[in-house]
């Protein structure tokens, strides 16, 4: 039996020299590498995990006169009156739904890209389209916007091309039942080339001689894709859908800041645009930091949940 000292094993004070000893030395082993982690550290510790300093406020009536501290609570005032509020349902209809649709249509493109990608042996034509696929990535949102609002406009590309058959010019941006579609597809133009590089590279981890062996037993590429090369992806394909489910709440604010307009609130107005307005343009800060911290709570429900699912039901997981 080990010797107890008031109640704690002897062995304590020895096992944390020990635990000292070997964070000192691999600090000095690997301090490159922890020199190379300082300014994605210092950059999470001052964007990330200094702004919660501010979470605060949504507890309590903030005027910035008073400042953090000086400000009265209200405890859970504001998060009633949005729960209670007009719009309550209808931001969080169109943000689930945004977001449900870039789960059904956006998320599998870049899979079915890569997969199409990886059976093409053209090299030069397979790099071609990797090219022409990747370029809308580097073009900004702000540029994307303007392309689509230019493009759809009542006298752009698009109803042009409508006018040449014959048919009537439509006002896209300002109907509400279309911005949902124009969304997710310009989405879907500008990330899936981009997106498509790690399927690509989970492809080109999986091992040679699997495809051999499918060959000599008699499958076609059909066969080897559904039974090596989409099991092969799916390690990856899990982690990506875990994330993706842990921004479920979280949709391009940016993007459909310069798309909508008062014309589509019904259908493009989301959680994030309405915190924009309250918070930035009314000023309302404690208001809009409920909002938030409500919307971050859901979002980090939601990736724990997922996480779990994921480590019940097969070996992938984040933690």
């Amino acid at each position: 039996m080990a010797e107890v000292v008031r109640g704690k094993p002897a062995g304590t004070a020895k096992d944390k020299t020990r635990f000292r000893y070997r964070v000192v030395r691999d600090f000095k082993m690997n301090k490159y590498v922890y020199l190379m982690l300082l300014p994605v550290v210092l950059y999470y510790a001052v964007f990330h995990y200094g702004p919660m300093y501010g979470v605060q406020i949504a507890f309590k009536d903030y005027s910035p006169t008073l400042g953090f501290w000086g400000s009265p609570w209200v405890g859970f005032k504001y998060f009633q009156d949005f729960f209670n509020s007009f719009y309550f349902w209808r931001l969080i209809r169109n943000t689930i739904l945004l977001s449900v649709y870039e789960l059904i249509f956006a998320f599998p493109a870049p899979i079915i890209l890569a997969l199409l990608l990886n059976e093409v042996r053209n090299r030069l034509f397979k790099r071609a389209v990797q090219t022409i696929t990747y370029i809308p990535h580097f073009i900004s949102i702000v540029v994307i916007a303007g392309m689509m609002v230019d493009f759809l406009a009542r006298d752009g590309l698009i109803n042009n091309l409508l006018a040449w058959f014959g048919m009537e010019a439509i006002p896209y941006l300002r109907q509400p039942e279309w911005f949902r579609t124009i969304y997710i597809s310009s989405g879907i133009w500008q990330g899936v080339g981009w997106g498509t590089i790690i399927y690509l590279a989970a492809i080109s981890n999986i091992d040679p001689s699997l495809y051999e062996a499918a060959r000599v037993d008699g499958a076609n590429r059909w066969r080897q894709t559904i039974h090596i090369t989409i099991p092969g992806m799916l390690p990856t394909i899990i982690i990506l859908l875990i994330l993706q489910m842990g921004n479920l709440m979280t949709v391009g604010t940016e993007k459909i800041l310069l798309l909508y307009n008062s014309a589509t609130y019904e259908t493009a107005d989301v959680i994030g645009t309405f915190v924009y307005r309250k918070g930035l343009l009314e000023s309302n800060y404690s208001y809009s930091a409920a909002i938030g911290l409500f919307n971050s709570v859901i979002n980090f429900t939601l990736l724990v949940l997922a996480n779990t699912i994921s480590k019940r039901t097969t070996e992938t997981k984040l933690w």
